[in-house]
């Protein structure tokens, strides 16, 4: 199988999960979609993950934007687990969790660790998963992919603010700089010209001949 890369369609999957089985791109219908994957159960890191997750849900939401996780643990487990983050975190997980006791998604997504980058992660030869996240757009296709090690627990309003910029690039031919937040100016493509520029943004300020800044029309604002 072909490496997974920006732009290829997100291979489909069927899976159980806790809110009941799952075709994975009838899941993401006309939806964006984030699938995120973790070690295993009753570990510390993930517990924090998803509990923050649970959290942001009416910001996913607003962005159309839905979230699915994955776990190497069966759904015995999974429920299990899902009582000990709501309690901890003060929520509630209404989101799916798919059970990938055999590893297949994570295989299938190349989301499994290894000895040679840490040994603590595989046990018996068995590897856990590492902290994947593919973002995937309604056309199923993959647009943004992180890959964190089980030591390092996920930001997921960076995650959010990537998902802000793609959204909007969809919208606007743009890109958007370090650090960018919605509501600061955007770079204007570099395939629009200046002149062209002027006629769609409110205001451009050229600081080099390939670095022109923009504010965005009032309806993308915000």
């Amino acid at each position: 199988m072909a490496p997974l890369r920006l732009g290829s369609v997100a291979p489909d999957f069927d899976a159980e999960t806790t809110t009941g089985p799952i075709n994975f791109h009838e899941f993401v219908g006309d939806s964006w979609a984030v699938l995120f994957s973790h070690p295993a159960d009753f570990t510390p890191v993930c517990t924090t993950e998803l509990g923050e997750v649970a959290k942001l849900a009416p910001e996913f939401a607003k962005r159309n934007v839905k979230v699915i996780g994955l776990s190497t643990n069966d759904l015995n487990d999974h429920d299990k687990w899902v009582d000990d983050i709501n309690e901890v975190n003060n929520v509630n997980v209404a989101f799916p969790i798919i059970a990938d006791k055999d590893r297949q998604v994570a295989a299938l997504y190349d989301m499994l660790d290894s000895v040679e980058h840490d040994p603590s992660n595989v046990v018996n030869g068995i590897p856990f998963t590492v902290r994947s996240v593919f973002v995937v757009d309604p056309t199923k296709k993959i647009r943004l992919i992180l890959t964190y090690p089980a030591s390092c627990g996920r930001n997921f309003d960076e995650l959010l603010r990537a998902i802000d910029s793609l959204q909007l690039s969809d919208r606007q031919p743009i890109a958007t700089p370090a650090n960018w937040r919605p509501g600061d100016e955007v770079i204007v493509h570099v395939s629009v010209p200046t002149d062209k520029a002027k006629e769609i943004f409110p205001q451009v300020k050229e600081a080099l001949p390939y670095l022109r800044f923009a504010t965005l029309p009032k309806e993308d604002a915000e």
